[in-house]
């Protein structure tokens, strides 16, 4: 299948030449014949048995002349940690939660069927949102195996949305939902050449996704163009009554992304570059230079550099901010799951991964639920100062500051270095450096973009920016797209082929 845009998706549907049933069962095909056997590329966990024949409603409502928008009929992947109330199971890649069906939709679900969207399955994931374990491999669940890289087999499409990313990557969806507490959108985006926005907390409604960390966690759209993607994060973006952080969004969110699609985006633009992110690796070095000079002939005028907050001094309070939230916000969901629901708090899951060690645990043990498991309430003074330690140095003295300081639209930096090789022997071994934390922690947007390979494995470039921001985001970086046209497609090779060079 060629790499088709929703928008041409949308034209082969309204001129006949493919129904969104058709649609569906020519990305059906490809899975079977790519992620199921052929390369085998694992990501998708679980397909919806009733995705054909929402697709045929769609289709007669388009045949009486209702069309709900850009995304009718289009098949969409979404990430299995989002309730959908169907006969799919939502289980965080885990046996734990092996068979429990939600009682209601994700309100990003209610928004993909409202806007007429094919939800056509569930994609693969880093096990709990690859909270469970500090020697994981990124991409493994107990449930799902292991999901492999499009680029290279034998390399890690990073996560923990490691299976909406491949399947994106190699056109089983149009587009699909990712989550994100720290980098878990932007991380795989970049890994398997796609595009990825982390939106503003609050843009996007976390009810009825399994959770992390409430002051973090949030989804956002993943697809092969920034086009596509400001598509999808215009039907996700809405104010949910079940996620109060919503409420901040409206007067301050935009309506129409696709709008801000603008090829001359780049003009008169400042943008500040983020040289403390450089410098892990000569070869990405060598490729976000490309992309400065790019973005400078398309008329941008770059401060370079800014020196924004060292995030790495914040791992620390991060870590025991997530430890906190965790127990409590997992322990929340588990416990509004029905009576038939096989585990109903953190400490039951930890127990049920001990009695079944050999199929959940054979690689990688619970470490961080168990950490976890430890803290107290949410009340407690040292969750509460390192809360509010995070909010202060990422936001009003690191985003923010230096936005204001050099009157800057956006900062850039490179989203993280090539695919390293699947360990299941020593877990992950990230191939150095990378922007997501800074972000992650002041709950601001982030879009990433292809920008380069190195041996044929993808890099991509961040440009972030300050709460709500997403429209002169998906601005800057429509416009670096459509001047650099980096992106290629996968081509399923066992591992990297040296002779292609740098």
């Amino acid at each position: 299948m060629e790499e088709w845009s929703i928008q041409e998706l949308q034209h082969k549907m309204t001129t006949g030449e493919l129904s969104s049933r058709q649609l569906c069962e020519l990305y059906l095909e490809r899975i079977q014949q790519i992620d199921r056997s052929g390369p085998a590329l694992n990501s998708i966990i679980e397909l919806n048995p009733d995705a054909l024949g929402i697709a045929e409603s769609l289709d007669q409502e388009r045949k009486t002349g209702k069309v709900r928008g850009l995304l009718h009929g289009v098949p969409v992947l979404i990430k299995d940690n989002i309730d959908t109330a169907d006969r799919m199971t939502t289980s965080a890649g885990s046996l734990a939660l092996e068979g429990s069906i939600a009682a209601y939709d994700a309100f990003l679900v209610e928004r993909l069927r409202l806007g007429g969207a094919v939800i056509l399955g569930k994609t693969n994931l880093s096990e709990w949102a690859n909270f469970r374990s500090e020697h994981s491999v990124s991409g493994w669940s107990s449930r799902g195996g292991q999901t492999r890289n499009p680029y290279a087999l034998d390399r890690n499409p990073c996560g923990s949305s490691s299976g909406s990313a491949v399947a994106v990557a190699a056109n089983l969806c149009a587009a699909a939902v990712g989550s994100e507490t720290d980098g878990s959108i932007v991380c795989p985006s970049h890994t398997n050449g796609i595009v990825g926005i982390k939106p503003t907390l609050g843009l996007v409604s976390r009810s009825g996704i399994i959770p992390i960390a409430h002051s973090q966690d949030t989804a956002g759209p993943m697809a092969r163009s920034v086009a596509d993607a400001a598509i999808l994060l215009e039907v996700l973006a809405g104010v949910d009554p079940r996620d109060p952080a919503t409420a901040r969004s409206a007067g301050q969110a935009a309506v129409d992304y696709p709008a801000f699609l603008d090829p001359a985006g780049m003009k008169g633009a400042r943008i500040g570059v983020a040289r403390g992110y450089f410098g892990f690796d000569a070869r990405v070095d060598q490729i976000m230079e490309t992309c400065l000079l790019a973005m400078k002939e398309q008329g941008a005028e770059l401060v370079d550099p800014v020196e924004l907050f060292d995030e790495s001094k914040l791992g620390k309070s991060e870590y025991e901010v997530l430890l906190y939230e965790f127990k409590a916000d997992l322990n929340a969901y588990l416990a509004a799951l029905g009576p038939d629901a096989p585990v109903h708090s953190l400490e039951q899951i930890i127990q049920f991964n001990k009695a079944h060690q050999a199929r959940v645990m054979p690689y990688f043990g619970q470490e961080r639920m168990i950490k976890a498991q430890a803290k107290g309430p949410l009340t407690q003074k040292r969750y509460q100062n390192a809360l509010r330690r995070n909010l202060r140095l990422s936001r009003q003295e690191g985003i923010d500051a230096m936005l204001q300081k050099y009157r800057l639209q956006a900062i850039v930096a490179p989203t993280g270095g090539p695919a390293w090789l699947i360990d299941l022997v020593t877990g992950d071994r990230f191939s150095g450096g990378g922007f997501s934390s800074l972000a992650a922690l002041a709950g601001y947007p982030h879009i990433t973009v292809p920008a380069g390979y190195i041996f044929g494995l993808p890099v991509g470039i961040s440009f972030f920016a300050s709460a709500w921001q997403e429209s002169s985001l998906v601005r800057l970086a429509f416009a670096f797209e459509q001047a650099t046209q980096v992106r290629r497609p996968p081509q399923f090779l066992p591992s990297v082929e040296l002779r292609q060079g740098k």
